[in-house]
C-alpha cells in the first residue's frame, strides 16, 4: 500500500468492490454521489476496498466471514444483507454463512444473530438458496 497512489488504490478498490458486491450495487452507490457524500465514497473505495480488501493476507471468503460477524455484532442489518450477497460472490455457501451467524449468537448475543439470520435469509431467498 505504501507505494500505491490514491488513484491506484481507488482503481483497485473499485475493482474489488465490483467483484464482491456486484456492478448493480456499486453503480447505484456511484450514481448517488453528491458533493456531500463524495468524500465518503472516495474513502470507501480507496481504503476499505483498495487498501484493506485489496491486501493478500486473507482471502475474500475469509474477509466476508469476518465482516458478517462484525456487522452482526454492530447490529448493521442493511450492511449484513449487502455482505451476505458479497459472501455468496466470494464463494461462501449458505451453510458457511449459517455457521458464522451461529458463532455470533454465542459471542455477540442471540438477538443480534436472530436479526442477521433474518437479513441473510432474505438475501438467500432472493438468490434461490
Amino acid at each position: 500500500m505504501a507505494n500505491e497512489t490514491r488513484k491506484e488504490l481507488h482503481d483497485k478498490g473499485l475493482s474489488v468492490r465490483r467483484a464482491v458486491l456486484g456492478d448493480k450495487y456499486v453503480d447505484a452507490a456511484m450514481n448517488s454521489m453528491t458533493d456531500f457524500n463524495r468524500p465518503l465514497q472516495e474513502l470507501v473505495n480507496e481504503y476499505c476496498w483498495g487498501a484493506v480488501w485489496g491486501r493478500e493476507g486473507l482471502s475474500r471468503k475469509e474477509r466476508s466471514m469476518i465482516n458478517l460477524a462484525m456487522l452482526t455484532a454492530l447490529g448493521r442489518m442493511p450492511e449484513v444483507e449487502t455482505h451476505v450477497r458479497g459472501a455468496l460472490n466470494n464463494g461462501m455457501t449458505p451453510a458457511q454463512i449459517m455457521e458464522v451467524l451461529l458463532q455470533t449468537a454465542i459471542y455477540c448475543g442471540v438477538p443480534a444473530a436472530v436479526d442477521s439470520f433474518r437479513a441473510a435469509g432474505k438475501v438467500l431467498a432472493e438468490h434461490g438458496k
